[in-house]
Formats: structure tokens, C-alpha cells, sequence
């Protein structure tokens, strides 16, 4: 193959198939070392900008924060911040010397250019993991990554804007929380929930089950992952054997305990034990890493141990035994559904390869996003999430009391979800509301730079980022608030198996809107801006855009501030009024949203 071919050369690559192809592991792991964002108000960069980006590259590899720092995998399989440790020197080194008035580039991973841009232009920007979609395979991709040539940036791991487990916390929540009242008449109380995956982003799953008031049950094969989530309170107990774990939840959903239980097994197990048991969840899904048949998901005839070994030893062997477990796991899901389940997929892709290896009824049950949150989308309602540059948790108290005070709780029934959430971070949640930062103290525990995550819509995310930018100004807050965001978001993403799935006008794999939401964040002045491909759901299966701005307390990140965060989400309202969604188009004429006459 010649990677570097013209596309009309008669030597041009042809998509990489399995069976020609063997990858091999790429070592990332020479020069590693602990990693740590700065703390506090000094800067070490030329600018607020460049120095937030440093820092939260930084922070992305901070061993609180990733799942295999030494070789730069932040969580997601192999979503890495860089493509190798000396591609990371390279970066810092630049943006220290960067100017207000350059652009560091990065591709895949790797600093390749500065260029001269002016101040409101964002400081860097980011492409992960693009191919030309002819050559947009797996199999491609693992031949380009054993090579150095690129990384798999997932979504926000290569974006620099991963705040660990946190940072999918309250989406997770927004969803069981929906689920509890769409389909058991407003709470999930005395319901039994259960699913797989305790890594960085499923680990949010047994805290927001029982945020929602839920009982859950989650595997993982990693015993090290229960460890992480139960050390840092998203996960409340972990029993020991198949049998005494679901024994434990199925007591603890009879006496309607919001209580989460961890079982060190794997997923495939797990459900057909209950299968075999009779015993049918109240609503099942799962969170393993099912995009990455190699890196991240475990077959069910390998312990976590012998995995690590195997997929050293026959990478094509070990896919396929992924892939037919895949399909194990996603029948054993269907079976419990038509059991009674209330069953979703929770974007990993798991439906897709179970169909593509066979079995034609994998999309039985739907996505989550068509299920519970697509409404949500309809209003630009998505992830919001900020990081205090000082690593100081009384900043975060801060800006938490600050949102409280701006957005009532009386006024609308996403203010209601808002202080719920809130104040359900909090262990003492009454001391937050006196303003006794003090006393205030995190029901799970911070991640690297103290950071939190709400969800806001078009209208408020603006505000929100005003409001930190007065604070920071006014000397409130000791140091700048850097507010980003999920890729995973309203208007931001082209994903047929998870964001855009059955879109109204059956758009669902059209990526103009992901495009066009990365130049928009560019021209609106982003500190940094990112495009990527295959987050979430695996190479080939989505596009996304990801953008991070920066509240300094200056009036130009204030007006910075208002354009990122009124035209960011403003592109999920014109994403979804041009697919028909009648929510959207309300939302549009009360907003004032322009959107010329079709």
C-alpha cells in the first residue's frame, strides 16, 4: 500500500480490509511521564488562550484524569491528546512562545504549523482522525495509527477539553432522568438498571442512575475501573460473583434504594446470567467500548488480563472474537427487551456491529438520542462545561451559586432539572445555597482542574459564559474559567448510529451541519477549535466539531463569549428546523433565530 499515493495514481491505497492487514501496536509509551496542569494566576504562555490550552492539554493527561497517561489515552479505547510524547513537548513548547496574534495547527495529534492570524482568531486548531471517506475504514485507520501518521482524538480526549468522568455526568443524568419519565411516569424509583462499561464516559452511569432514583447493576472486566468509579463515589458498592451481585440490586430495587452496584465481570455474562435467572431489568443498556473492536472492547472468552495479551499476540483474531461477543451481547439485549426491558443504545455502536456480523434484529431498540434527548437538541440544548484554570474547587462553588441565582428555578422546567442537578453535586448543598464556600463539599470527587458540566440551550449558554467573565473580571474568581463543551452536542455532530439518528427528513448521515458548525466557532473567535472524525461510535460512523473559549475577565472575551455561545447552539436550531422538527421551529420564531426562507 502507498499511503501517500495521488488518488488517480494506478498505486492509490485501497481501503484496508482484515484480512490484509496486520496492525501492529504503535509504541507511545518511550519518554512517559506524570502529567499536571498549572495552578493559579500566573501565566507561563503569552496569553489567557494559549495558556487554557496548554493547561488543558495537561490536564487531559493527568493521571486523576486519564485512563492510560503513560501512553497518552485519555479514555475511549485509544482516544489519545497527542500523537506522541514528543508531538506533546512540540506542543507546549509552541504554545508558550505563541503570540496573541498566531494559530498553532495540530493534525492528528501532532503541531505542524503556526500561522499568522490576528487576536479574535482562535489560538489553535485541531483535526483528528479524518480520511477521505472512500478510506474512512478501521482498518485504514489502525494501519495509519501503527505507522505515527495519526490519532483517534474520540471527542474531547484530542480536543483537550476532557473533565474525566464528570464531563458526561449530567447528560447521563438528562437521559435516565427522561427515560424515568417517558416510560415510568416520572422517576425511575423501584426500577432496576442495568448496563456495562465503567470507564471514563459509562462510569457516569451508575452516579446519574441513581441521581434519577434508580438502582443499578453495571459490569466491567476491568476490576480496576470499579476501583476508580467506587474511589471517587460514582459508584456506591462492588460485590463479588455474578449471582450475589444481581441478588444485591434485585434487593435493593424491591426496597426502592437509589443504590449502585458493580460486578467484575463482563457484559455478555452478566446478561445472559439474567437470562438464565429469569430475571428481567426495568431498562437495560450499555456503555463498553464496542466502536473499538480491538483496543477497547473485551471478548467474552478473555479475562481484562489474557485481552491485554491477545490482542498483542493475533490483533485479527481478536477482532473477530470481539465482534462475534458483540453480537452475543446485543441479542441477549433484544431477548430482554422482548422480556419486558426498556432497552437503548447508549452510542457505542454495538447495534451496528452486531448487524454487520450477522444479526438482522440488532436495532430492535433505539438509540438514546431519538428515545430521550433529541427534544433537548431541538432547543440547542446540550453540554456545557467549564474548568477553573486556578484549581480551585471554591471557583466552581462559585460559578455553581452564581447559575443558581441567574437562572430561577421557578421559571421553566430546565431551571427545575438545573438546580437539581446542582445541587445534587453537592454533599451539603445547604451551605452552597448560604454562599459558605467553605463548607461546601463534591459528592464525587474532582478529576484533575475542578471543572463542572450543566446542560443549556441557545439563550442561556451565553449568559452563563457572560456571567463567568464578570466574576473573573471583578476578582470573584481567583483565575480564568475555560467553558467548552462535548462534541456531542445539538448541532455540532453528523452520527447516523447515536446524535443524528432517524433524523425527520432522514438526514441522518449528512455532515455539512458538523462542518459548518467547526467555521462557525472559528469565525466567532473560539480559543480553540477542533474537527474530528469517529468519536463516540468508531471510524467510518461520524464527523464532529468541538470548540472551547476562554473568560478572562477582559471585554474582548466577553464579546468572544457572546458570539461562541449564541452561534454554537443557534447551529443545532437551524440543524434541526431544516430537518422539520416542529420543536425547533418554535424555538426559532421565539428566539428571533434567522433562517431564510426555504
Amino acid at each position: 500500500m502507498h499511503p501517500t499515493s495521488h488518488p488517480h495514481s494506478s498505486t492509490h491505497p485501497s481501503p484496508v480490509t482484515t484480512s490484509s492487514t496486520k496492525v501492529e501496536a504503535f509504541d507511545f509509551t518511550k519518554g512517559a511521564r506524570p502529567v499536571r496542569a498549572p495552578r493559579g494566576s500566573g501565566l507561563s504562555c503569552r496569553s489567557w488562550q494559549a495558556e487554557a490550552a496548554m493547561r488543558l492539554l495537561m490536564n487531559n493527561l493527568d493521571p486523576e484524569v486519564a485512563e492510560h497517561p503513560d501512553a497518552l489515552v485519555v479514555y475511549g479505547g485509544r482516544g489519545r491528546a497527542a500523537r506522541s510524547w514528543a508531538a506533546f513537548d512540540a506542543i507546549v513548547a509552541t504554545l508558550k512562545r505563541l503570540e496573541s496574534d498566531e494559530t498553532l495547527l495540530v493534525q492528528s495529534g501532532k503541531p505542524v504549523g503556526v500561522v499568522r492570524t490576528h487576536k479574535e482568531a482562535p489560538r489553535v486548531l485541531i483535526a483528528n482522525s479524518n480520511i477521505v471517506p472512500h478510506w474512512a475504514t478501521q482498518d485504514q485507520f489502525d494501519q495509519y495509527e501503527a505507522q505515527g501518521l495519526m490519532i483517534f482524538g474520540q471527542m474531547t480526549a484530542g480536543s483537550w477539553i476532557y473533565i474525566g468522568t464528570q464531563g458526561i455526568l449530567q447528560g447521563t443524568y438528562e437521559t435516565f432522568a427522561e427515560c424515568g419519565r417517558k416510560d415510568f411516569g416520572g422517576s425511575l424509583a423501584g426500577k432496576l438498571c442495568v448496563t456495562a462499561g465503567c470507564g471514563g464516559m459509562g462510569g457516569a452511569q451508575p452516579l446519574a442512575v441513581t441521581l434519577a432514583e434508580g438502582t443499578c447493576l453495571i459490569a466491567d472486566v476491568d476490576r480496576s475501573r470499579l476501583q476508580r468509579r467506587l474511589d471517587d463515589a460514582y459508584l456506591d458498592e462492588v460485590v463479588d460473583g455474578l449471582d450475589a451481585a444481581i441478588d444485591r440490586a434485585v434487593e435493593l430495587t424491591g426496597s426502592s434504594r437509589a443504590v449502585s452496584v458493580g460486578v467484575h465481570a463482563n457484559a455478555v455474562d452478566l446478561l445472559e446470567r439474567l437470562l438464565e435467572r429469569g430475571i428481567t431489568p426495568d431498562v437495560l443498556t450499555d456503555q463498553t467500548s464496542a466502536h473499538d473492536p480491538l483496543q477497547g472492547y473485551v471478548p467474552v472468552e478473555y479475562s481484562f488480563e489474557q485481552a491485554e495479551i491477545a490482542r498483542k499476540e493475533d490483533p485479527e483474531a481478536y477482532q473477530r472474537l470481539s465482534l462475534a461477543s458483540m453480537v452475543r451481547h446485543v441479542r441477549a439485549m433484544v431477548e430482554l427487551q422482548k422480556r419486558g426491558s426498556v432497552a437503548f443504545d447508549y452510542g457505542n455502536n454495538i447495534r451496528q456491529r452486531a448487524l454487520d456480523n450477522g444479526f438482522a434484529d440488532a436495532f430492535a431498540f433505539p438509540g438514546f438520542v431519538p428515545a430521550y434527548i433529541r427534544e433537548q437538541f431541538c432547543v440547542g440544548r446540550g453540554p456545557f462545561r467549564w474548568v477553573a484554570l486556578s484549581g480551585e474547587p471554591t471557583d466552581i462553588y462559585k460559578t455553581d451559586h452564581a447559575l443558581l441565582n441567574l437562572f430561577p428555578e421557578h421559571e421553566n422546567m430546565y431551571n427545575q432539572r438545573l438546580h437539581r442537578w446542582i445541587l445534587g453535586c453537592h454533599k451539603n448543598p445547604e451551605a452552597l445555597l448560604a454562599g459558605d464556600y467553605a463548607n461546601c463539599e463534591p459528592r464525587f470527587g474532582w478529576q484533575g482542574l475542578p471543572a463542572r458540566i450543566c446542560w443549556f440551550g441557545l439563550g442561556e449558554r451565553d449568559r452563563a459564559g457572560l456571567k463567568f467573565n464578570e466574576m473573573v473580571a471583578s476578582g470573584e474568581i481567583s483565575a480564568p474559567i475555560v467553558i467548552g463543551r462535548d462534541h456531542l452536542d445539538c448541532g455540532s455532530v453528523a452520527s447516523p448510529n447515536r446524535e443524528t439518528e432517524g433524523m425527520l427528513d432522514g438526514s441522518d448521515a449528512i455532515s455539512d451541519w458538523a462542518l459548518l458548525n467547526a467555521m462557525v466557532n472559528v469565525a466567532s473567535g473560539a480559543s480553540w477549535v477542533s474537527f474530528h472524525h469517529g468519536g463516540g461510535v468508531g471510524i467510518g460512523f461520524s464527523q464532529h466539531a468541538g470548540q472551547v473559549t476562554v473568560a478572562d475577565g477582559t471585554e474582548g472575551a466577553a464579546a468572544r463569549l457572546a458570539r461562541v455561545l449564541t452561534n454554537d447552539p443557534m447551529m443545532g436550531i437551524f440543524r434541526h428546523v431544516d430537518a422539520g422538527y416542529p420543536t425547533a421551529e418554535r424555538c426559532a420564531g421565539e428566539r428571533n433565530v434567522d433562517i431564510p426562507s426555504r
